[in-house]
């Protein structure tokens, strides 16, 4: 036999070190691929918690720009920022009922527009500010403008802060 002949029938195959590499760099290959797939399910999923966030902020946003600065009932007109001899959950006619107030699924806003999902807690801070100094914080009632501070939770971990003043329109 001719060692040329010989040579040729034993290189017309691969090696078991050939097809170990091959294995190692396709196993890598779809190792990376998996880890961006989970890495893109992981931020879609982060991403849809801070969209739905924004819009359950944007609800508390839009109702609390349409409540009165002051309280519209002259029986309550004396009382301090907070609600009026009832909760928050039941009755809301001014802005200052929304004094430190969380809604959730458990505890829903009594305004139909603003509606929160199972899971999900939207907590409503106001504090007074001087209007000559938008960053000195006043005694709760003692100011025309009010800073809304909305604070969204998903399963008890924050996802979305927002904050924006209102101002007594004359």
């Amino acid at each position: 036999m001719d060692v040329k002949a010989h040579t040729a029938r034993r290189r017309s195959g691969f090696t078991l070190v050939e097809i170990a590499v091959a294995t190692a760099v396709i196993g890598i290959g779809i190792t990376a691929l998996v880890t961006s797939l989970q890495a893109g399910t992981s931020a879609n999923s982060g991403s849809e918690k801070v969209n739905t966030a924004t819009f359950l902020a944007q609800q508390i946003h839009e109702w609390t720009l349409r409540l009165p600065f002051k309280d519209p009932d002259a029986a309550d007109a004396n009382n301090p920022p907070g609600p009026d001899g009832t909760d928050a959950y039941h009755l809301v006619d001014d802005l200052d009922d929304l004094l430190n107030v969380t809604y959730s699924s458990d505890h829903p806003s009594p305004e139909p527009s603003v509606s929160t999902p199972p899971g999900w807690s939207e907590t409503i801070t106001l504090t007074w500010r001087d209007p000559k100094d938008l960053q000195k914080t006043v005694a709760n009632g003692t100011s025309d403008v009010i800073n809304v501070q909305v604070e969204v939770k998903f399963a008890g971990k924050h996802v979305l802060t927002t904050q924006y003043l209102v101002a007594k329109k004359n």
